[in-house]
This record gives C-alpha cells, structure tokens and sequence, in this order.
C-alpha cells in the first residue's frame, strides 16, 4: 500500500502541475548522416535561445515539447565534431520538423560510419550525452562489432574485465567484482541465467552479430531497476528505423585453433529495411560451431607428511569440446501515428556444448610419501601405503538457450511522454543423457604383483610432473584398470523464466532558460527459477570390463596420460549392455534428490524521479521503492551410511532420508538516487552521482537444499543452502571528468567508493548446527558485515587526425582501473579475519593501438586483470584464488570495394594460461592451471 500510495501521489502532483499550462509548439526531427541515410545516435542538439539540450536516440531522433511560438537556431554536434546550425520557424500551435543532415555538403566535417573511426565515434558521442558514468560500445554501419561474441566485446571498456571459461571470454566483471554483482538487459529486459545456482550471464551465449550496441552503465537512476552494484550492462539489438534504406550484410568465416588442429566454420546475416512508410523490419542470423582442446591439471588436498609437501589428489585432464551456437532476433517498429511508436522484438540464442573429457588422477588420500620436500613427494606401497590410479572419461552434452520477447511503445501528448512494454524472458540449460564419468580404477598396493612407486615433483607450480619408478608395466596395462563407477545424467534441468511489465509517464515543464521532468513509473517482475536433476549411479558390473575394452589415445601435451578411453566408446557400449550394468538405488536416490529447488522471486517497484536540464547543468534525482517476496522449496537429504543409529536403531544398510521444506520471506528497499552532469566548458563535461542499490543472493545460496553424510561412527558433513540470507544492500557513489579534446577523442578520470552490507561469502563451520541440523563440518553461505570498495579509473581514447600522413590513420585507446575491494568474515569463534572480495581484481588495464586507412585497417589490443580471490576455503591458506591473466589479440582487415571486405584474427597470441593456486602449505599450491594456445580466424563480409 505504501507503493501504491507513493505512486497515485506522484501522479496527481504531475497533473496539478499540469493544470493551465499554456499547450505550446514542439520541435521534432532525426539527425542523418551519409545522404540521411544512417541515423546518428547520441548526436548533442541545442535550441540555443532557451538553452535547452537533447541527444539523439538509436534511431536518430530528438524531440523539444512545450516551445512558444517563434523564431529558434538548433545547434548540432556529432562525436566531438565542429557544430552545425540552423533555423526553425515554431508555429504558435502544433508541431515542425527539423531533420538534420550532418557531413553533407561542408556542414560538419566528414562522418565516418564504417571501421574503428566509426565505432569511436559512437562510443565518444554516446558516452558523451549520457545522463551518468557510461561506458559503451557499439556496430558500425556496416555492420561490424569490435569482436566475436558479447564478452569480448566489452573486454576493452574503461573498469570491465572478463573471465574466461574455456579460453573464452564468458562473465563480466566490472571495477574489478564479482560478474553476479552486475545484471544484464536484451532490449530492457532483465536477462535470466540458464545455468542452475547463479544470477550472472554467461554472455558468450549471444553473438555480437545480432547486437547494435551494449552500454555498461555504472550509476544508476530512479527509473532503472536497481539490482546491480557493479554495472547495468544492456545490450540494443538493431531497428529498422537506424535506416531509412534498405540494408543487408554477410559474413562466412572460418577458424583454426592451435591446440586441436582443427578448423570452425561460422556464418551470419543481418538486414534491415521499412516494409511500408510506417513499419520497420530488422532481424538477423548467425552460425558458429568452434572445435578446441584445453589441457589442463588440477590438485587438491596439501598436506605436509614426512618433510614432503604433497595432493591428496592429482589429475591430469584432456578436454576435446565443440561449441555449437545458433541466434536470432527479428524486430518490428511501427509509426501508428505521429505521436505514438510501436514495437516488438525478439532474440533467441542456443548454446550446445558437447565436451569430452580423458582424465589421468592420482589418489593418495590412503597413503603417506616416505620422502620429499617442499616441491617433491615420493610414495611407495612397499610401505604398507596403498594408492590409487584412475583413468575415466566424461562424455557430457549440454543445451543452453536464452529467448526473450519484448513488446511495448512510446506515446507523446503534448508535454507528456508515455512509455509502456510487457515482456517474457526464458533461459533454460538442459542436460539429458551425459556420462559424468565412467571410471576405471588400479589400485597399488604391498612389495608383490600390485606394487607401486611414483613420485611427484611441484617445482613447476601449473605443470607438476609425475614418475612412475615401480610397476610402470602395471600402470600402463589397460587391461589391469577395471570399470567400478559409471553415473549417467538422465536429466539435468534448470529453467529461470520471467514475466514483466512497466509504464512510466513523464511531464516536461519549459522554464525560461531550460526545462524540467517529472517523471513517475511502475514496474512488476515475477520470476522462477528451478532446477530438477535426475541420475543413474552405477558401481558395478555383470561381466568382465576394464579399460582394454574401450582403450584409446589422448592428445594431451602437458603429460603422459595414455591409456585412457576413447572418446566415444563407453556411451555405444553402455547403451548397448545397460542391463548388465549395476544400479546402486542409494546413491541414485542422494545424488537425484541434492540439487533439486525452486525459487519463486516477485519484485514491485515504484518510483519518483525529477530531472532538470538547463544550460550547462542536469541534475537527476528522486527515489526507487522494491518490494521482494521470496518463495523457496527444496529438500533436506541425509545419507546416512550403515552402522549408524538412526532415532535409536542402528542401520543395516546405507540410507537416503528425504524431507521436503520450504520457505518464504519478503522484504522492502528504498532506493534513493542523485546524479549530476554539468559542461564545465565546450569541451568539459563533469559528472557526480549517488546511489543506492540491492543485490539478491544467487538462486542456489538461498534455496533450502540441505544436505548431509553421516557415516557409520555419526560423523555428518554438510552443505546447506540458507534461506535466511540478506541481500547486498550498498551506497554507492561516483565523480569524474571528461574532456574532449578533439574530434573522436576522450581523455577521463573518475573515482568511485562503495559500501557493501551483508556481502556474501562460503564459510567453512565445524561442530555446529543450521536450521536445526546438526554437523561436524559444514559449508555454508553467509553474510558478512561490511565491505568497502574504492578505486579510480581513467580512460584515453582518440583518432590520431593530426598526425601527417600516412600517420593519420592511427587510433589509441588506453583505459586503466584500479580496485581496492575488502570485507571481514565472521569466524567460527568469534572475530573476523580480512578477506579481499571474492573475484575482485586491483589492477585492470586494456591497451589497444589501431591503424584505418584507405581499405586497411588494422588492430592490437592487450588486456589485463591482475590476480583475484577466488573462493573462501577453511583458512586464509586454503583460499582460492586465481593468478593474473594477459591476452593479446589482432585483428585486420582489408577493403575489396564498398561492398565486399577481408578480415583476420589472431586470439590469445601469447598462449595466456588460466592458473588458480592457495597459498599454502610452504608456498603457492596449484589447484587448477588450464592452456589453449592460440585461434586464429579469416573471413570475408558482404555489405548491400
């Protein structure tokens, strides 16, 4: 109720406001360039004797409501370009166009609308007209997109970082936090996340040929959805109304990677058109399926034994994958009339991922080296220590899709603006069928047949080596590694869809010198996210089965880990005799039940915002109210193994019990904002802002998923979701500069600090209870106290137009951010410790050195994160984190005619590896390293 009153307030003080105004002219029009061909959006425009300004939107257009009658000169001005002006004759009643023709004719030095100087000059001028600290990135008009998919394009904007998966770019992280502190918009819609616990997108699932531009906005205003603390990032799919020609363009390309010798296809179209004077067609297509091999290792488990440092467990992994992406989007604008615009648009992207993956793992957890030291092991089973040799295959399929489908329009009466959409977003990630793993298993043991000895050497902290001094003959017999364990996905289900739908309307005032907006608005999100996973655990078999039957060859280059399965031969096998295979029911049953919840999330929202824009001034403010309601289901799973006592009787069998719980909560933020943007000069533009803004945890934090193993002497571990969690509330605020000190040309610097309540961490708790649950060990998510972020980034970026030739053609863009991010967790005992925030980077930087000139145009970019936190383990030892990473890339292309052009790429040149470690015992500890070498790509791209 106090939403709602909030809102009928808001609008009733808009209509007294309204009443007796004194209805005047209006002055609409589109700003063009190539022949009006290509709308330009963010160009400034000014009615220079009321000292009122506007910037153009994606389609070109601006609009002055509420103008006396009278004689007026517009002022216009295009990516740091000389201005153009002109006179306008505004009738006592009723509205004139003015469309504005830049780079025609003299008027404005010459418009660049294809290669780098275009998109610089988009990115300048929108960066420039934003209301807040925006970073943006957009097509030109031909088309083109910086790089190959949504993650990388972004890589190279001021405080955004990427972290890859795969070798790939895939989450965005801004200022250096975490990606699920950011939130994503298709066409301003919140996008849901196919995969099952998180909130972040994996934005590789979307190519970059079916987007027109993807802005990154780091403050926020009233009228915008407040989850995010790092960034907005919304991502504009294209219009017909950016052309008022017709247009389609082609691109065929084909890829190599290094690491697997092989060559990826990719193909795409796009095209935009007005089918009658009034209704736009937009839309596009685009194929890609890449094939790559990663090699990598992973340890866990150090200890110190005996003067050696040491894994429990070692595994050498051989991952051969193929990605197969297919996208889409169609959109439609209609002009109903001259006030009122209509549209509808979609997009719809599939992710298929089929990963094969050959493993070589050590097994040590039963036995204890006789020697070493801080860098070697040595372990021998004629000691009475026995290991374990495992050689297994995942053979796993995946789908994932997001669709999302928009409708809605803009209407203007006189001084008011109208805007409306619904809209409905699906994401789903599917799984059925996958083998993860099939295993088959050697274990050496005592001074006889069985014998073993191996030692490792840690030296090389992302390639450790390994050799086998006693039954080497043993360790490379296929035959002697028998099958003991196969689990099948039969289902893996997560879908994460969402209704929505706003209105928001808004009331211009003209004041003698500039003018002001009051605006008010309502939103409804309903969302649901669930996951369901369905497996087959089996641990034995009817026959004889070891490796020999199934043997093939790896292409690892990090180690000798041949025999190991070939990569498709236990799916044929297994579907073939699945009879034979051995169904454990209790661990079927544990393993089916642990990750099953679903979450139904509401949110209402209102909100109140003035905006004033007078000369050099604009000044937004007002308030933001979200009402969440929170409902929960999952389970509480306990396996509890035989020989425990169960409610007095002791167990005769290992046990699954099963309960079913949920849980509801609701909760209320206000959300105040404030933003100021002031020209300090022609060239000068300041800016400041303040904001408040909430962050709800991860579906799979909150979801009562509690789960349990209980062994025989009553020892329980746990993972437990934790319904209880409080969202990241945070103040955050911002303050920069910018000048624009030539045409296509930005130098900026800006600071920013944040204050994180409730930040959320994965503890590590012994010997306690949760929600009524008791444990001896335990993970669970919790909340700690306060976080503070701080940090500056700064930012230059310009076309080189005043070298002498043939050096004019040069472009430079330079961005650096710096992010101090800290929090306390709360200990077991009492206290806190000091932790970096989890994934936040301190340093951050892109260099990129372009040249564009006749038909060539060429690209070298570098971009770098320095290392981060990664997961929280039981001790400040036991922490994860991740090594810093630097990519180099290159890209040219060469001209044919206007219509037909080459390109090339060189990706991930230096062969930059992905390496996590913790910090102890005795040093830096590898827990995961990763290699890809090194893709390149070549193509050609059709522009009609």
């Amino acid at each position: 109720m106090r939403l709602q009153s909030v809102l009928l307030s808001a609008t009733a003080l808009a209509a007294g406001l309204s009443i007796g105004a004194a209805w005047a002219g209006e002055i609409t029009g589109r700003v063009a360039a190539n022949g009006g061909n290509i709308s330009l959006a963010g160009a400034a425009v000014e009615l220079v004797e009321l000292g009122r300004k506007t910037t153009t939107q994606t389609d070109g257009s601006y609009r002055f409501p509420e103008v006396a009658a009278g004689t007026y000169t517009l002022r216009t001005s295009y990516a740091g370009g000389t201005s153009v002006e002109q006179k306008v004759q505004v009738p006592a009643t009723g509205a004139v166009s003015a469309d504005i023709a830049l780079g025609d004719g003299g008027t404005l030095e010459e418009i660049v609308i294809i290669g780098q100087r275009a998109n610089l000059a988009s990115t300048v001028s929108r960066q420039r007209a934003a209301d807040g600290v925006v970073s943006v990135v957009t097509r030109d008009s031909a088309g083109q997109f910086p790089d190959q998919n949504v993650a990388e394009s972004v890589r190279r904007l001021p405080g955004v970082n990427v972290l890859n998966d795969q070798g790939e770019g895939r989450f965005i992280a801004v200022r250096g936090l975490d990606p699920n502190l950011n939130a994503a918009s298709i066409n301003g819609v919140r996008t849901p996340a196919p995969e099952a616990d998180i909130r972040s997108v994996a934005l590789d699932v979307i190519p970059t040929e079916l987007v027109e531009s993807i802005e990154v906005k780091k403050t926020l205003t009233p009228d915008m959805d407040a989850d995010t603390i790092g960034a907005s990032i919304e991502i504009n799919t294209t219009s017909a109304l950016e052309r008022r020609k017709p247009y389609i363009g082609a691109k065929l390309e084909g890829s190599y990677n290094d690491q697997s010798s092989a060559w990826s296809p990719k193909g795409s179209i796009d095209f935009s058109g007005m089918a009658t004077d009034r209704l736009g067609v937009a839309g596009g297509f685009s194929y890609y399926k890449r094939k790559f091999e990663t090699d990598n290792v992973e340890a866990e488990g150090w200890n110190e034994e005996n003067g050696a440092t040491y894994a429990e467990k070692i595994e050498y992994r051989d991952y051969d994958v193929t990605r197969e992406r297919i996208g889409g989007s169609l959109s439609f604008d209609y002009l109903a009339d001259d006030n009122t615009t209509l549209y509808l648009r979609g997009m719809y992207s599939q992710f298929d991922d089929q990963e094969y993956r050959r493993r070589l793992a050590f097994d040590m957890e039963d036995a204890v080296p006789n020697s070493g030291s801080d860098h070697t092991a040595n372990f021998n089973s004629a000691d009475g220590e026995r290991f374990t040799v495992i050689r297994d295959l995942k053979d796993r399929f995946e789908r994932q899709t997001i669709a999302t489908v928009t409708a809605g329009g803009e209407t203007r009466l006189d001084a008011w603006v109208f805007d409306y959409s619904a809209a409905y977003s699906k994401a789903r990630e599917k799984e059925d069928g996958s083998i993860d793993p099939a295993r088959f298993r050697q274990r050496f043991s005592g001074s006889g047949s069985s014998a073993g000895a191996v030692s490792f050497d840690f030296s090389d902290l992302g390639k450790p080596s390994y050799n086998v001094t006693t039954g080497g003959a043993n360790f490379l017999n296929a035959s002697r590694y028998s099958f003991y364990r196969l689990e099948e996905t039969d289902l893996s289900l997560s879908e994460d869809e969402e209704w929505s739908a706003k209105a928001d309307a808004t009331r211009t005032f003209a004041l003698g010198q500039g003018t002001v907006d009051l605006k008010v608005g309502a939103k409804a999100r309903l969302r649901e996210k669930s996951h369901d996973l369905n497996i087959n655990y089996y641990d034995g078999y009817d026959g004889s089965l070891t490796l020999a039957d199934m043997q093939g060859h790896s292409t690892y280059g990090i180690a000798a880990i041949d025999p190991v399965p070939a990569k498709k031969s236990m799916a044929d096998f297994f579907h073939a005799n699945r009879g034979k295979f051995k169904l454990s029911d209790v661990d079927t049953a544990y393993e089916s039940a642990i990750a099953d919840y679903g979450v139904d999330e509401d949110i209402y929202a209102g909100y109140l915002m003035g905006r004033y824009d007078g000369g050099p001034l604009r000044l937004i403010g007002g308030v933001r109210v979200e009402r969440t309601r929170d409902k929960m289901r999952g389970s509480e799973v306990e396996l509890v193994a035989e020989g425990a006592t169960r409610n007095g009787v002791t167990l005769d069998e290992d046990t699954v019990f099963l309960t079913p719980v949920d849980f509801s909560k609701t909760y209320t933020d206000w959300l105040p904002s404030l933003s100021l943007r002031y020209e300090a000069a022609d060239d000068v533009v300041l800016r400041a802002g303040v904001f408040r803004s909430v962050v709800r945890p991860n579906m799979g934090q909150i979801a009562p998923r509690f789960l349990v193993e209980e062994s025989e002497d009553g020892d329980r571990e746990g993972e437990f979701g934790n319904p209880d969690l409080k969202p990241y509330r945070a103040w955050n605020f911002d303050a920069s500069a910018e000048w624009y000190l030539a045409r296509e040309a930005v130098l900026s610097g800006g600071v920013f600090y944040k204050s994180i309540k409730d930040y959320i961490v994965t503890s590590k708790r012994e010997d306690g209870s949760f929600n009524g649950i008791a444990f001896d060990e335990a993970l669970i998510p919790i909340n700690g106290d306060t976080a503070k972020v701080k940090g500056f980034e700064a930012n230059y970026q310009q076309s080189l137009l005043f070298l002498p030739e043939p050096l004019d053609g040069l472009l430079v863009s330079l961005n650096y951010t710096y992010t101090d991010a800290d929090g306390d967790v709360p200990l077991e005992g009492g206290g806190t410790r000091k932790i970096p925030l989890p994934a936040s980077s301190k340093n951050t930087y892109t260099a990129v050195l372009g040249y564009e000139k006749g038909p060539i145009s060429l690209r070298v970019a570098a971009t770098y994160r320095s290392g981060y936190l990664d997961e929280l383990g039981a001790s400040a030892e036991e922490d994860r984190y991740v090594k810093d990473h630097l990519q180099w890339d290159v890209t040219g292309k060469y001209t044919l005619t206007d219509n037909i052009q080459l390109f090339g790429e060189l990706i991930n040149l230096g062969n930059e590896p992905y390496l996590a470690y913790q910090k102890g015992p005795n040093g830096d500890r590898l827990l995961q390293y990763e290699e890809y070498s090194w893709t390149g790509k070549m193509g050609v791209r059709l522009t009609y």
